[in-house]
């Protein structure tokens, strides 16, 4: 079919399809979802597993090993990690990189099968283990709650009263509240009370637990009606629970008010602890709904929440942590700057070189193809992010490339005095089929991310999918839409009147391509030679992976020494945040301690639950003054000796963990820090990394109680009952609970402040014998109290011990320079038997984002061969054209030297990128070379005038990319990826001019007359 005549013979059907792609491309912008950064699943679910009383040694062994046994057989299972920590089993199951989002629900119902078939198997007292799967879910947008001179329970409930104000905004999907202070009843009685009264702890329970019991009792008939009867007596005040009688041994009744202070209070050692600007603070974390534009909902979400404001009492705040909506729609609108400047980069390029009417069909197909692809996006299901807005930007000179070939063979026909459709026949019907085969080669070339199962593939996904259907609608808009707009803008010719410009240089290229044709082999060699030594360059252009975001949010870490009291911690947290408020350029400072905050955004990492750690949220008012502020915040960590602190960059992609991190495996724990403090010391030597740090963190010290076996039999007394009577001076034995709404609050009974906070308390204790129904001094049941120290932490990975060494790079060090320099260092320590290292960090995360896309370029190449070889029904071609893509790579190699950018995953994309750009054009050279020969022409004058005939186009579509990619080149995250084409491409331009028709030369034995014939 004559696909081109027919569309200036049919021009209402191409009109109508110039209006859905610009119609539909304006209500695609409106109405597509907008993101900063593409979405990507955290494949991974965590199950925590209570078993109080344990230590970390005892957790893993009666507790890990037993899940973890259970959850190897799952066949989705990718790896296991596990934290065994005194009183608590956390496992962090990881799923295989080939289920995606839409498996996960299935695979997470399979979990929790294997989790509550495991249950039976677990130890008295351990469990119920909680599956946790929204653990990657991700709360954009981010407020924190103050109210100076409120109590914190008052803050509480204004947070939870914003919460339903939030739930009712349409789009948003769940709302999380953290930082509030959980509460308790004190029941404190003196231990010469108790004595006096013989009155034990379990009895005193179990009269709380009797009168504050949920019972039913059953329903009396009345009528024709079954009536409830609910008892009252209930304990729903703190007076109810002090006139609470209760009846001593000796058959006394008191009052409990009467021998017990009973009060209400908040947890001393509190799970999370915020503080926003100084003051305490609680957080609101609000996710969207998948579908939903983040931009729409979070204006309506701030909107609400404004508003209600005023309901609340005066002094209360709401201030905003991160407001991801805000971020996108800067960082969208930048980005649509740039691609506007792109396309007018583009058609500017085009009219000064086409001349205006070319310019302004070529550069009218453009816009329409950027319009189109955004409609598609639309239907797909695609957003407007970083990546897939990118990649129109990538793909620009290969869209404009299809238009300049038919527009620019059109112009030459008309011309020469054939008429529109002559010419719109001709060209489309020389050059549809290879335009399409190079189309399709040059979307295959991105195909390894498309097939790419691993996170980094599915983070980068946009890029492949939006690449693939702005190519194939280029292709279709260059020989429908193209042909009619020639048709109305081009002047045809009267036949032999006139002849066709020769392209700007025309001249100056034919001489130099015939000099390279004479002498071909010195070229070729000259080529090759120059080719290895790229190569040997390319090895020193710096290594990374993914960069640091540029945005004005960073971190500062900080631990202190493992088992510390989270209120020790918060206290330096303070005093650290009040100094970091006062520098210049700092907008907001957020404290949390005990744990990390709720997800703000998908790069970023929450700690999991440590007294010890806390965190700084930095707000900047410039991603330029971070680098200072990062300088004097480390000079002023100097005066915290007693904790490990240090300031983090929020990095963009899907990589997780410290950039450098060696993995030690085995099974004994003295070992294993052996192994870490000689990989310390080679990173100390290195003087290249700094933070250096290990997972186990410290030993933690315990008081040790130990029990004199015996004696205790003889006078009754058991381990659970020793606990129990120290709880009463240390965190206090929970005797039940009182309801309030839908709050359920420990009853604690403890000792009074007097008789607690001190370590020799606990010999002076009096302990509850069951057996003999009275109490006895802890110094008769127990030989001594010993002070020792137990590892706190024991993490696995695929149920083998693991501890990681983690170390940043030092400023201004390149990663992948550090480790290549460090690594044989690590490498040759000796291992004992049965001991492993693995190496993780940024190596790691970029190796198996390489294997993942390596092991689908195969596939990729293999039909991107067979295309070219199908296309020309022959081998020598293909040959030719494929021997110019290793060549590609002096231009890389250079470019990157030369702007000190570094080689990461982008920039590899942007190497498959330019291997089908290459292709792309010279296919279209050796076709038009092979149809001249065809049509009867010598060979030596089709070889040079085909090349000549390309030399427009070529360089044109090399031009507008180059230029187009221009904006890019700015941004942190393409900057090394537009190098790497905007270099390579200059380079591949000329292995297209020079080299493809050298090669076509030497194989089909063309020889070129010496210039004296």
């Amino acid at each position: 079919m004559d696909i081109a005549r027919a569309s200036i013979d049919k021009s209402v059907n191409t009109w109508l399809l110039v209006l859905i792609c610009l119609i539909g491309g304006i209500w695609a912008v409106l109405t597509l979802p907008q993101l900063e950064d593409p979405e990507f699943t955290i494949k991974e679910a965590i199950i925590l597993t209570p078993y109080p009383g344990a230590s970390a040694r005892e957790v893993e062994q009666e507790v890990t090993d037993q899940l973890e046994i259970a959850l190897q057989e799952m066949p989705q299972l990718k790896r296991l990690t596990s934290r065994s920590m005194p009183g608590l089993s956390e496992i962090t199951v990881e799923i295989k990189d080939a289920f995606r989002s839409d498996d996960l629900p299935q695979v997470w119902d399979e979990l929790r099968r294997k989790v509550q078939d495991t249950q039976p198997n677990l130890p008295p007292g351990a469990g119920p283990s909680r599956v946790n799967d929204s653990f990657g879910d991700v709360f954009g947008l981010y407020y924190a709650v103050t109210a100076p001179g409120f109590e914190v329970a008052e803050l509480r409930d204004f947070a939870r009263e914003l919460r339903r104000v939030a739930l009712r905004v349409p789009g948003v999907a769940k709302v999380v509240i953290n930082g509030e202070r959980d509460e308790r009843i004190l029941v404190e009685i003196p231990q010469t009370v108790l004595i006096q009264l013989g009155l034990s702890p379990e009895q005193l329970a179990g009269r709380l637990q009797l009168q504050n019991a949920v019972i039913d009792a059953g329903r009396q008939t009345l009528d024709d009606l079954a009536v409830r009867v609910v008892p009252t007596g209930e304990l729903d005040s703190l007076e109810q629970i002090r006139n609470l009688f209760i009846t001593t041994p000796s058959g006394d009744t008191l009052r409990l008010g009467d021998v017990a202070v009973i009060s209400r209070d908040y947890h001393e050692q509190p799970r999370q602890l915020i503080r926003f600007a100084g003051e305490d603070a609680v957080t609101i974390g609000i996710a969207a709904t998948g579908d939903s534009n983040i931009v729409e909902v979070g204006h309506a979400v701030e909107a609400a929440l404004t508003g209600h404001m005023a309901e609340l009492p005066l002094g209360v705040s709401l201030q905003p942590i991160y407001q991801q909506h805000h971020i996108v729609e800067r960082s969208l609108n930048a980005f649509m700057l740039n691609l506007l400047m792109s396309v007018s980069i583009v058609i500017l390029v085009l009219c000064l070189f086409l001349g205006w009417r070319a310019g302004v069909v070529v550069g009218s197909a453009l816009l329409l193809t950027v319009t189109g692809t955004l409609l598609l996006m639309k239907i797909t299901g695609l957003q407007m992010q970083r990546v897939s807005l990118g990649a129109l930007i990538i793909a620009m000179g290969m869209l404009v490339d299809n238009a300049i070939v038919i527009a620019e063979g059109m112009l030459v026909r008309m011309q020469q005095g054939r008429s529109a459709r002559d010419a719109a026949s001709g060209i489309a019907g020389q050059t549809q089929m290879p335009l399409l085969a190079a189309t399709i080669i040059g979307i295959l070339a991105f195909s390894g991310i498309g097939l790419s199962q691993d996170v980094t593939g599915e983070y980068t996904l946009s890029l492949f999918v939006v690449i693939g259907l702005s190519l194939l609608l280029s292709w279709i808009l260059a020989i429908t839409v193209v042909p009619l707009l020639a048709s109305l803008l081009f002047v045809s010719q009267t036949e032999g009147t006139a002849t066709p410009a020769p392209a700007v240089g025309s001249s100056g290229y034919r001489g130099l391509l015939l000099r390279v044709l004479r002498h071909r082999r010195v070229t070729l060699l000259g080529l090759l030679g120059f080719t290895g030594i790229s190569f040997i360059a390319f090895t020193q252009v710096p290594q990374m992976f993914f960069p640091n975001a540029q945005t004005e949010v960073f971190y500062v870490n900080y631990w202190r020494e493992q088992g510390t009291d989270i209120r020790a911690t918060d206290r330096d947290l303070a005093a650290l945040s009040n100094f970091v408020s006062k520098l210049e350029g700092v907008e907001q400072v957020t404290s949390v301690v005990g744990m990390g905050a709720a997800r703000m955004m998908l790069v970023y990492q929450p700690e999991r639950t440590n007294p010890a750690y806390g965190q700084l949220i930095i707000t900047a008012s410039s991603t330029q003054q971070i680098e200072q502020l990062s300088l004097q915040i480390e000079t002023e960590l100097q005066q915290y000796p007693q904790a490990q602190a240090w300031v983090e960059r929020v990095r963009l992609g899907p990589g997780k963990g410290a950039p450098v991190q060696a993995r030690f495996k085995g099974e004994d724990p003295q070992v294993l820090r052996q192994l870490a403090e000689a990989a310390k010391q080679v990173f100390r030597d290195s003087q290249r990394l700094t933070h250096l740090r290990t997972d186990w963190r410290q030993p933690e010290r315990v008081i040790v109680p130990h029990l004199a076996d015996d004696r205790a039999s003889v006078l009754g007394v058991s381990r659970q009952d020793l606990a129990q009577s120290l709880s009463m001076i240390t965190t206090g034995q929970t005797l039940g609970l009182y309801r309030e709404g839908d709050r359920l609050i420990p009853l604690l009974l403890r000792a009074p402040d007097n008789e607690r906070g001190r370590a020799t308390q606990l010999q002076d204790r009096m302990i509850w014998s069951r057996a003999a129904d009275h109490f006895v001094p802890a110094s008769e049941v127990v030989d001594r109290f010993e002070t020792r120290q137990e590892e706190a932490l024991i993490l696995r990975r695929d149920m083998q011990r693991t501890l990681t060494v983690s170390a940043d790079p030092l400023p201004g060090v390149n990663v992948a320079a550090a480790f290549a320099e460090l690594r044989g260092d690590i490498e040759s320590l000796a291992l004992p038997p049965g001991y492993q290292l693995e190496w993780g960090g940024e190596y790691e995360s970029s190796g198996d984002a390489q294997r993942a896309l390596a092991s689908q370029l195969p596939l990729s190449l293999l039909v991107m061969m067979l295309i070219s070889i199908l296309l020309f029904a022959r081998i020598k071609q293909p040959l030719i054209i494929w021997l110019c893509v290793p060549m590609a790579i002096c231009g890389v190699s250079w470019g990157l030297l030369i702007t000190g950018m570094s080689f990461g995953f982008m920039a590899l994309l942007g190497m498959l990128s330019l291997s089908g750009m290459l292709i792309k054009n010279a296919i279209v050279l050796v076709d038009e070379i092979d149809q001249r020969i065809a049509q009867g022409e010598p060979p030596a004058k089709a070889l040079v005038d085909g090349s000549v005939s390309r030399l427009r186009p070529v360089v044109l579509a090399a031009i507008t990319t180059i230029l187009g990619m221009l904006p890019l080149a700015f941004d942190v995250f393409f900057a090394d990826m537009a190098v790497t084409i905007m270099s390579g491409l200059a380079f591949a331009t000329l292995l297209t001019l020079l080299a493809v028709p050298a090669l076509y030369s030497l194989f089909f034995r063309i020889h070129q007359p010496s210039a004296e014939s």
